[in-house]
């Protein structure tokens, strides 16, 4: 069974219907007793202690806000039919509206600015405290070999460190930015295609 994934903007219609459906302690609780498996409302009722109508009600509301679902029905020991209840499979996101493409481009290179602003004074800093454990770690490594000269050592190491800071941050920047962008262009396609 996939997952379906919903963004929703707060004022949606839909985001709504959830708040609503979500409003009492009640329908906390009927979610919490369907998370372990499908119940009929009457085994929701006796489990919660509260009456059929009560729960019919929230349960309602709960189906409206697609919180949960029949999942599959079966017949009573009387020859009745009942509804089993489950939770859908749905990842539901409430995000803010995002205006344009230009305005997620602006925040990623603005992030982008800050990892570069602070690869660079790392880079400065990193020699006035002796350049970290690891290099220091280099240090004794590359004088025990009798290799090259220690500043240099100290010198490359301070730049891989920076390196591999300035890289690391970009690629997490990189990647967050293209599944926002995903996430943009998903939403607006699935809302062109609602109306």
């Amino acid at each position: 069974m996939t997952e379906e994934i919903v963004v929703m903007e707060p004022g949606d219609e839909r985001a709504q219907r959830i708040a609503r459906a979500m409003a009492s302690q009640t329908a906390g609780d009927i979610l919490a007793a369907l998370r372990d498996n499908p119940m009929t409302a009457a085994e929701i009722a006796d489990r919660l202690s509260i009456p059929l109508t009560t729960l019919k009600y929230h349960v309602e509301n709960l189906a409206d806000a697609g919180l949960i679902e029949v999942v599959r029905t079966r017949w009573s020991s009387k020859g009745r039919e009942m509804k089993e209840y489950g939770l859908t499979s749905r990842l539901l996101i409430i995000a803010p509206p995002v205006k344009d493409i230009r305005s997620i481009l602006l925040k990623y290179a603005s992030l982008f600015v800050v990892v570069a602003f602070a690869s660079i004074v790392i880079a400065m800093l990193m020699p006035l405290f002796g350049g970290g454990a690891a290099v220091n770690e280099q240090k004794i490594m590359t004088s025990m070999a009798g290799a090259g000269s220690s500043a240099d050592t100290v010198s490359s190491g301070i730049n891989g460190l920076v390196l591999a800071f300035f890289l690391g941050g970009s690629l997490v920047i990189l990647l967050l930015m293209i599944y926002e962008v995903y996430l943009y262009f998903s939403y607006y396609r699935r809302r062109k295609t609602k109306v």
